[in-house]
């Protein structure tokens, strides 16, 4: 009678595990892209830190922008709280690069890639967490293409076709589309199969919002290239 009595509360008790680590991942991946759209906003309105960007040393913040990542993921497990700091930190550092866009695209384009981008990545979200289809297999597809996208995009700074950077700005959108589904249930997998302590659930929750975090930020980009685009065609 016992064991009958305690099989729901175990599902009760996952469930509501799950529900907090989702909470978490998804809370803090928000507010790393609200710490980026106020960088944006203050560093393209602040011609002294815009100069940190597009002066001659901007390279430097580009390749920090590269690396943090890898920190921020390789700390989650070990030292959450400090990874933590860095996910914030990094999500000021890509608003600072980010302010550059401003230079070039009008604040109607940008306001309609973000909303473009936040409608599809919450659509995606909700799916790859509801969905009971194994999106794994998507995923490693979806980064394959990635990585051949990002051989084509380096081809193409030679080549320096417009028509051909639009066409693979469509095919990154719906790459990222894909990955924002397949990352969000890997990250649902990965926590049900965790020991659920509070330093898994923590550390987890910040390799998410990481991961989800450079979703957005890339299907913002690319979206804004296709409405830039769109915008030079009329």
């Amino acid at each position: 009678m016992n064991n009958y009595d305690e099989q729901p509360r175990r599902v009760i008790n996952a469930d509501v595990g799950l529900n907090k680590f989702l909470t978490k991942m998804y809370g803090w991946m928000a507010v790393a892209v609200l710490l980026s759209a106020f960088a944006a906003f203050y560093v393209s309105t602040t011609p002294a830190l815009m100069s940190l960007f597009t002066g001659s040393y901007r390279i430097v913040p580009i390749i920090v922008w590269f690396v943090f990542p890898f920190l921020v993921s390789g700390q989650a497990m070990k030292r959450p709280s400090v990874s933590f700091v860095l996910l914030m930190a990094y999500g000021l550092l890509t608003g600072g690069i980010m302010s550059m866009y401003a230079l070039v695209y009008t604040g109607t384009t940008m306001v309609s890639a973000f909303a473009s981008s936040a409608t599809i990545f919450i659509a995606m979200a909700v799916y790859g967490i509801a969905t009971k289809r194994d999106l794994s297999r998507v995923g490693a597809q979806a980064t394959a293409a990635l990585i051949a996208l990002i051989v084509a995009f380096l081809i193409n700074i030679w080549l320096k076709s417009s028509m051909i950077a639009f066409v693979f700005s469509i095919i990154g959108v719906v790459i990222f589309t894909a990955l924002t589904a397949s990352d969000s249930q890997k990250m649902k997998r990965l926590y049900l199969q965790s020991d659920g302590s509070a330093t898994s659930s923590t550390g987890l929750a910040i390799i998410g919002a990481m991961q989800l975090y450079l979703d957005f930020v890339n299907l913002f980009i690319l979206l804004l290239q296709i409405f830039g685009g769109m915008g030079d065609r009329d």
